[in-house]
């Protein structure tokens, strides 16, 4: 598996991606988000990132994102400034259980710090076990909590 940047014509199948998630357990997307609107602005932002198999085929996607509602958050460290979040993280169906959310992760923070940022941080739906086991193997510290969208979420952070 490879850590890459989505291309601008693989835009379809991260949305394919994305839609093949809806409805599976401790998923909170919708028919309305992630839609192309996020996958565009990812694009543009060079904030888009992919597991890949020796095959080529993207197995999982990631992004970094800018949403002004997650940013004045009021647990976020201060000291560690610039500081990215992280979202949109979906691995397919076929490859899951196999630490590609992990492995995305890695990546990502590797990348925001050739960014010059000092920390990352995200948001987790408060009953998605399986990405709060991920985000506690990796060392993300619960700083807090919020309700967005119509859903309860903890707040993680990590320094860089």
């Amino acid at each position: 598996m490879n850590f890459e940047r989505v291309k601008r014509e693989e835009a379809d199948t991260v949305l394919k991606l994305y839609r093949s998630l809806l409805g599976t357990p401790y998923c909170v997307w919708t028919e309305e988000y992630p839609s192309e609107k996020e996958v565009e602005f990812d694009l543009s932002r060079d904030a888009l990132f992919c597991m890949r198999d020796d095959a080529g085929n993207i197995a999982g996607v990631i992004s970094i994102d800018d949403d002004p509602n997650v940013e004045c958050l009021t647990c976020w460290s201060e000291t560690m400034v610039p500081s990215a979040e992280v979202s949109r993280v979906g691995v397919c169906q076929e490859f899951q259980n196999q630490g590609i959310a992990g492995k995305l992760l890695k990546g990502v923070m590797e990348e925001l710090k050739k960014r010059g940022y000092k920390a990352v941080h995200l948001l987790v739906a408060k009953d998605n076990v399986k990405a709060l086991r991920s985000y506690d193997k990796l060392n993300f510290e619960n700083v807090g909590e919020c309700e967005l969208w119509g859903h309860m979420y903890w707040c993680y952070e990590k320094a860089l």
